[in-house]
């Protein structure tokens, strides 16, 4: 597939009708998504940050991926930032790839980065069978659940890999609630080419019965949290609110622990309430002002920032 990348990378641009630019724009899902489609863009790069919608590999599947690239010349570090997952599986299908213009994304634009939002298997537009399901509620299986996100997260970085103006190495992955959890797996791996992560709001099995700050089985999701770190040794950031409906304090504080107590470097930064649901911070307007200071300064003194 390294080909097809490379032939279709040299595709000549032509004028596009319209750019998908806020998360509210939603492409027609699809049922199945086959290799067969081609890997690579499906459009030329366009706008201020040079944006694509891009086709990668997940073992026999595609997914889309949009592409945000600096303004700033020269090969960019990558950030790759994980959707979450909605209770209502309804909506999964209606699900797009974030967008450039979002406020998180162009946090890190303007910071050099280059940005990469996968939209991984089951939702939107990648369409195909839901990936990371963790089972019944009362027997979730929070950590193969978590690897199947980190799977689609892996692949996205492989795939960054292969781009001319997108650095190899020094990768900073960065998820939301799913997306979040999905980056501890993934830390689990220590994948060589990531160099840290930022877990927003990390988790799953929330809002159990209906009601805020239930889970199907909160030990369960501790045990794996502790299962991930007894492995894990990439720099990892956790960034929690004090009115996170999903995850409260104190399960957060038990899902740190754990994590940390078999030797994995991470630290935990509990925030106030924000918001009427502080789950919402890292997607929300204004949601930079609380928790970029925490990143910036983060990364600036991590071994792996």
């Amino acid at each position: 597939w390294r080909s097809e990348v490379r032939a279709a990378m040299a595709w000549r641009a032509a004028p596009i009708a319209c750019v998908l630019l806020t998360m509210s724009c939603q492409a027609p899902p699809v049922a199945s998504t086959p290799v067969s489609r081609g890997v690579g863009p499906e459009m030329p790069p366009a706008g201020r940050y040079r944006e694509q919608l891009h086709w990668l590999p997940v073992g026999d599947r595609l997914i889309q991926a949009r592409i945000c690239r600096p303004e700033r010349p020269g090969p960019a570090t990558l950030v790759v930032i994980n959707h979450g997952s909605p209770a209502n599986p309804a909506q999964r299908p209606g699900m797009s790839a974030g967008v450039c213009a979002s406020e998180a994304a162009t946090w890190f634009l303007s910071r050099g980065y280059a940005v990469m939002l996968p939209l991984r298997r089951g939702y939107g537009a990648s369409g195909g069978s839901w990936a990371e399901g963790f089972g019944a509620c009362g027997d979730a299986n929070f950590a193969a659940a978590g690897r199947e996100t980190a799977r689609d997260i892996l692949a996205a970085i492989d795939y960054a890999a292969t781009l001319p103006d997108i650095r190899p190495d020094g990768v900073l992955v960065v998820g939301q609630s799913a997306g979040g959890w999905g980056a501890l797996a993934l830390a689990a791996q220590n994948p060589p080419s990531v160099a840290a992560v930022v877990n927003m709001a990390g988790g799953r099995g929330s809002w159990a019965d209906g009601r805020a700050n239930t889970n199907c089985r909160p030990d369960r999701l501790v045990s794996a949290a502790a299962e991930y770190g007894r492995t894990a040794r990439v720099q990892t950031l956790w960034i929690y609110t004090a009115n996170d409906s999903f995850f409260a304090p104190d399960l957060a504080a038990r899902m740190h622990a754990a994590y940390a107590f078999g030797g994995a470097p991470g630290r935990l930064e509990a925030l106030g309430a924000w918001g009427r649901d502080g789950h919402a911070m890292f997607g929300g307007e204004g949601g930079t002002i609380v928790w970029g200071p925490v990143v910036e300064r983060w990364l600036a003194a991590s071994p792996g920032g």
